[in-house]
């Protein structure tokens, strides 16, 4: 097992700690999900539980990135491999279904509305620019 508690920057605020762990799991259980799901992205969610680690834990930091399933995933975003293809598409559907019905159906005033379109396509725009991966994970 790799230790990388140099990497990590823990908050010294105790409750800030525990948020971030919160938000951590909360976010590894997504990812987890969506490695079953082909509605939902996984490696996003890992980079996001990561982030959230190297704030609240070494030890759920260390675990994460040394996981034999989702460590792989997180190995080759560090090192510039990129996005997995399927999660790309699936992360950039899911943005437009979600943010598009939401400025055009759920949403009354047009500056929320813009706000919204520019949110959704800041976060495309960056989703597009980022190295794709094409050989795909297999299924857990």
């Amino acid at each position: 097992m790799i230790d990388y508690s140099h990497e990590t920057n823990l908050s010294k605020n105790p409750g800030l700690r525990l948020l971030w762990i919160i938000l951590g799991w909360f976010f590894v259980s997504l990812g987890f999900i969506g490695a079953f799901l082909p509605v939902m992205p996984t490696t996003i969610f890992l980079i996001l539980a990561a982030y959230f680690f190297a704030r609240g834990s070494v030890r759920f930091y260390n675990w994460l990135l040394n996981n034999r399933f989702f460590g792989r995933l997180l190995h080759d975003w560090r090192a510039g491999l990129g996005i997995p293809l399927r999660a790309k598409v699936i992360a950039i559907g899911m943005i437009t279904l979600a943010i598009g019905s939401s400025a055009a159906f759920f949403v009354e005033t047009l500056a929320v509305r813009l706000l919204l379109i520019a949110i959704g396509l800041g976060v495309i725009t960056y989703l597009l620019r980022q190295p794709t991966r094409t050989a795909s994970l297999p299924r857990l």
